[in-house]
């Protein structure tokens, strides 16, 4: 349970263009993974929307055909403290051990769904400070439900955590590869262009930083598409952590 999750095929053969460091900044700038600060507030309102579950949606039934059982009501009150608590623990307000003492005595099966959501909102282009907050949640939760599974769940978030670092990793040299690629076989620059005459013919299209763009939007397409399929199953390992 401990080993990461198969490494994409981008390891397993060549590139069919790789990079170099001569690349102008604008292109650099266009194509390294930055966070946006935006999406990062977007991202934090988000989670705290849904953590929210079928208590929720219960209390929302029940100003319809009448009040929430008592159990209903504490499984309500705790929700309303994890949100609350989260909040403060992803603006720094509160650190993992206050998280800890705050949250004892939640019902293991309200932790379980806290879980499940923070994992559900994880994003392959969250920033690494973004992702250390949920992984530390995870954690810090678990510890607090009387089945634990800690060991198996941290080998699980480490195994998302190496993927997301490789998956950064190849976004931010993709420039640096995808240059040293075109330098290296100038057919790579040849597009399908048409002759007045209807005929199409290959010729190299324009200067090299001109086929790099060409050939960014292409690779990142596919390299994301790599990258998300084995995310996916990595994510699904760790919800099935989640006893």
């Amino acid at each position: 349970q401990g080993e990461a999750p198969p490494r994409p095929y981008f390891y397993l053969r060549r590139i069919e263009f790789l990079p170099q460091p001569s690349i102008s900044a604008t292109i650099v700038t266009g194509f390294t993974l930055g966070y946006n600060k935006k999406q990062k507030k977007y991202e934090q309102e988000l989670e705290m929307e849904k953590v929210k579950s079928a208590l929720e949606k219960a209390l929302e039934k029940a100003s319809l055909i009448g009040e929430l059982t008592a159990e209903e009501k504490e499984a309500f009150k705790d929700q309303e403290k994890i949100k609350s608590v989260l909040a403060e623990f992803y603006k720094g307000k509160v650190n993992r051990d206050d998280l800890c003492q705050r949250l004892n005595g939640v019902s293991s099966q309200i932790l379980k769904e806290t879980q499940h959501t923070i994992v559900s909102l994880m994003r392959m282009e969250s920033a690494p400070e973004e992702f250390a907050l949920k992984k530390d949640a995870l954690s810090a939760i678990e510890t607090l439900k009387g089945k634990k599974n800690t060991s198996a769940i941290d080998n699980a978030l480490k195994a998302v955590e190496k993927l997301l670092k490789d998956y950064r990793q190849r976004r931010e040299g993709a420039v640096e590869e995808i240059r040293r690629a075109i330098e290296e076989n100038p057919q790579l620059r040849m597009r399908p262009m048409r002759t007045p005459d209807g005929r199409t013919v290959m010729q190299p299209a324009g200067s090299i930083d001109e086929a790099v763009q060409a050939k960014m939007a292409e690779y990142l397409s596919e390299l994301r598409m790599t990258y998300e399929e084995v995310f996916n199953q990595a994510i699904d390992v760790l919800k099935n952590e989640l006893k």
